[in-house]
């Protein structure tokens, strides 16, 4: 897990959606190609995103602790306010979710106001991701002694990441 203060530059924001009980090997084959088409490893992951209601879901945590990165969730409505930057809005989706698209707008609300989608929503079977480039630095707030981030508020406008465990 990302320390306390560390900052970065230019980092890439996984964001995912799944079904509950997709498994972690689906998540992490996607999250892998979605990865390489944004340049991961030369390019730094900072953290995996998605929706709150997903925050107990063993694939995408999984997927954290593979990567060795944070894992930040957001409320609908604060997904659900990315909607203008997302490429894939789904009213399908909207029903389910209470937010047009999880995987892009987690990415976008992680990475912060002045970031941009690199990789549009693709999808597996039961799984969905998409990949941000982060504002020109980021820094991280300390982490519950879990590793594991529950549910997060973080504003568009913030320039650090406040994560709550």
């Amino acid at each position: 897990m990302t320390m306390s203060g560390e900052t970065f530059e230019r980092g890439l924001v996984l964001g995912l959606g799944c079904r509950p009980g997709t498994s972690t090997a689906e998540v992490l084959d996607l999250a892998k190609a979605v990865l390489a088409a944004a340049g991961y490893p030369a390019r730094p992951l900072q953290a995996v995103a998605s929706l709150d209601a997903r925050a107990l879901e063993p694939a995408l945590s999984a997927l954290s602790d593979h990567f060795a990165v944070p894992f930040v969730t957001f409320a609908a409505a604060r997904l659900e306010a990315e909607t203008p930057r997302i490429a894939t809005p789904s009213a399908a989706v909207f029903r389910l979710t209470g937010c047009h698209g999880v995987a892009e707008a987690a990415a976008l609300a992680a990475a912060g106001a002045g970031a941009r989608l690199l990789v549009a929503r693709r999808t597996s079977g039961q799984a969905t991701a998409a990949v941000a480039e982060a504002e020109s630095e980021q820094a991280f707030a300390p982490m519950s002694s879990t590793g594991v981030v529950a549910s997060c508020q973080i504003e568009s406008s913030s320039p650090a990441w406040e994560l709550a465990g």
